[in-house]
């Protein structure tokens, strides 16, 4: 018997949760199968490829290199099954599997919320993931079919990807109502000098965005604080005499009060990706065609 013929699409689901997952009960669950049945195809799996695929740590498995490099085989042949079995037009109460979305802090807050309840009411048994955006880890992730969307911003996606613009933003320069800023007028200069609180939950550093903008006016900011998300820095800013540069967005609804600036940072696109493999995917298509573009 060749190696074709011990082969079945149920075992490329299992290697494809397991890479997702690293963990054969998640694995299971996503599938709903039993832990012992992913064992089972597992192993034929191994056998079929005579390589380990996944080697055993604590709380999980961690794929083999050459599991990596199939997996990217894997995912192209389970799409073209998929568009093989699939009819003209894609039925979202039908859809199941795992979907897996990276965003940023401020997409989670922004984008998220809208998108979940229409993939919710529409597609009720496909279950969703939404994991960080780890900007030192994206590519791996996707090209290994961990991530199937990223939300985030151009300068953090790799060229050769697929991009659609979800609109544009910009930055504004907020205080607490409480602060003994809030009444000023500042110049570009005293903003530069007032105590700053960042968002920086890619890299922990005292680094900002907008650095770079205030660096064509030979200023540097006065950082004091630097926090993983954009969601907390509110709340810091109510118990701080200080201020922060926040996407308008990010702020609407809170008790925050916008200081008159004489120049404002230029504005900047928000976007989702994802990989090639994936162009072609109904799935992909139809999660994608729900994101409101402005």
């Amino acid at each position: 018997m060749s190696k074709l013929d011990r082969l079945d699409i149920k075992q490329l689901r299992v290697f494809q949760a397991l890479i997702r997952e690293e963990n054969a009960s998640k694995a299971a669950n996503q599938l709903g199968l039993t832990q012992q049945a992913v064992s089972e195809h597992l192993k034929k799996l191994r056998e079929v490829f005579d390589d380990r695929l996944f080697v055993r740590k604590t709380n999980g498995f961690v794929p083999t290199t050459f599991a990596q490099e199939l997996s990217i085989g894997v995912d192209r042949l389970l799409i073209d099954f998929n568009l093989l079995l699939s009819k003209t037009n894609f039925v979202p109460e039908k859809a199941n599997g795992t979907f897996v979305i990276a965003a940023t802090d401020y997409a989670q807050q922004i984008i998220l919320p809208s998108l979940i309840a229409k993939l919710r009411e529409q597609a009720p048994k496909l279950k969703l993931i939404v994991r960080d955006f780890e900007i030192d880890n994206l590519q791996e992730l996707m090209e290994s079919g961990k991530v199937n969307l990223a939300i985030a911003f151009p300068d953090y996606i790799p060229d050769s990807y697929k991009v659609i613009k979800l609109f544009e933003e910009n930055h504004v320069c907020v205080t607490s109502p409480h602060s003994s800023i809030a009444q000023t007028t500042p110049s570009l200069e005293e903003v530069a000098s007032y105590p700053t609180i960042i968002a920086s939950p890619s890299r922990p550093n005292f680094k900002g965005s907008i650095d770079e903008w205030f660096g064509k006016f030979g200023l540097k900011r006065n950082v004091v604080v630097s926090a993983p998300c954009f969601s907390i820095v509110p709340m810091y800013l109510n118990t701080t005499d200080s201020i922060a540069f926040l996407p308008s967005r990010a702020i609407e609804g809170l008790n925050l009060v916008k200081l008159p600036m004489e120049q404002s940072p230029e504005s900047f696109d928000v976007i989702a990706a994802w990989h090639p493999r994936y162009n072609d995917d109904p799935l992909q298509k139809w999660v994608t065609s729900l994101l409101e573009i402005d």
